[in-house]
């Protein structure tokens, strides 16, 4: 796992073999420890930034590009 630091000062660990497609690029998976064991979020592969937003239906927005993953859940309900 490469490690990076967030904006706070906190080392984490981005696990780039854990991939998720996004519109722009892979989101990658963050865990705080380098033995993956507590997971951070996600990582954008387009900006190389950890700056992004889940919601509850599990879409994920990059905060700095605009790189998007579509929901994991979708219901007509939710448009």
């Amino acid at each position: 796992m490469d490690a990076t630091t967030t904006d706070d000062g906190r080392t984490v660990y981005v696990a780039r073999e854990e991939g998720e497609r996004g519109s722009k690029g892979p989101f990658f998976v963050v865990y705080t420890g380098d033995a993956g064991e507590d997971r951070y979020g996600y990582f954008c592969g387009n900006c190389e930034q950890i700056d992004n937003a889940m919601d509850p239906m599990g879409r994920i927005e990059c905060n700095v590009c605009g790189n998007i993953r579509k929901p994991t859940e979708w219901d007509a309900a939710h448009e």
